[in-house]
């Protein structure tokens, strides 16, 4: 897998650089979590959940996918509607691999 399977030239600077974070977090697994989310999602994110998905991606990799996973409880800032899309979403894929 090479990353992005999407285009970021429609995108507005802030999404562009939002997608790009997603798809470089410094670890593979957190990159296609968060990367393939970024890649279905970032287009139709409204400004205040794009603020909110900005914020989550300054938590450490680890942390992120420690409450992905379930194997952390997700600290309460972090227990966002942005964030249980992204679990969901994330849950759907590993299902989808299977």
């Amino acid at each position: 897998m090479t990353g992005t399977t999407r285009s970021s030239s429609d995108l507005e600077p802030r999404r562009r650089k939002a997608l790009f974070r997603s798809w470089h977090r410094g670890t593979r697994e957190m990159d296609l979590v968060l990367g393939r989310f970024a890649d279905a999602e970032i287009g139709s994110l409204s400004d205040h959940d794009l603020t909110i998905y900005e914020h989550l991606m300054e938590a450490p990799d680890r942390d992120l996918f420690s409450w992905l996973t379930g194997t952390q409880e997700t600290p309460a800032n972090y227990d966002t509607p942005v964030f249980q899309r992204i679990k969901s979403f994330y849950a759907l894929n590993q299902m989808d691999a299977s």
